[in-house]
Parts: C-alpha cells; structure tokens; sequence
C-alpha cells in the first residue's frame, strides 16, 4: 500500500461482515480476508465469527505461526481509528454456561452409593443364605 495510510472506525469495519466482503481488525490493523475465507486452515466460519470486529484475542488465542503473521501483509488495507476502539465494546463474550460442579456429582454418586450398597449387601446375603441353607428332609 503506497502513500499515506488508510484509517477506519470500528463501525466502517462492522459494514464488512459477511461472506462477500469480510474485514476484521487485528492488532489496530484492518485485513479484508475475503479472498481467504477459503484457503483458511481453520474453516471460514472461524473468520466469519471474528469480522466486522476487534479479533485480536481470537487471533493470539490460537498461536498464530510466524508464516502465518507474514500472510496478513497482503490483505492489509488500512488501520483502525484507535479514538473510536475501546476494549469492552469490540471484545466477544460468549454467553454463560452452565459450569461444571463436581460437588453436586459428588454428592449425587454418594447418595447412590449409600442407596445401593446396602441392597447389594442385602442380595449377597440372600444369595449366601440360600446356598448355605441346610437341606431339610
């Protein structure tokens, strides 16, 4: 890109969200990576979820190579108008879910346990009692 750089608000990035035309923002970098939505070895729908927005987190959680890094340079097209970014507005939360307790399957497997050993206890002992039962004429 010769001359004087390009600068984008977040909200002009965010009008580049689909298949067609597909920009995201990495490091105050904007990328239009439409051209590579196919050649992705992680699946379009990994850039698809991340543009029109601030992927920077997506993009260093998954450790990125250093061929990789080198990649973007050609689908650079400007960088991000950092008066119009803040880092809660562009950073995806995902929804809540429902968090693993293991206290609660603790408790369940003990309450199981305490219900079923002594049926178990109870049917050894009646199997015992019935072959050890002396015959009776």
């Amino acid at each position: 890109m010769g001359g004087e750089k390009k600068f984008y608000t977040l909200d002009e990035v965010s009008k580049h969200s689909d298949r067609k035309d597909c920009w995201l923002v990495i490091d105050g970098k904007v990328y239009d990576v439409t051209k590579f939505l196919e050649d992705h070895p992680g699946g379009d729908e990994v850039l698809l979820s991340s543009t029109g927005k601030d992927a920077t987190d997506d993009f260093e959680d998954v450790g990125h190579s250093t061929a990789a890094r080198a990649m973007m340079d050609e689908y650079y097209v400007g960088d991000i108008d950092k008066a119009f970014i803040t880092a809660k507005s562009t950073k995806y939360t995902p929804p809540k879910q429902p968090q693993y307790n293991p206290d609660k399957t603790t408790d369940f497997m003990i309450r199981l346990l305490q219900f079923l050993v002594p049926l178990l206890i109870l049917g050894l002992a009646f199997v015992v009692r019935s072959y050890t039962k002396s015959p009776t004429a």
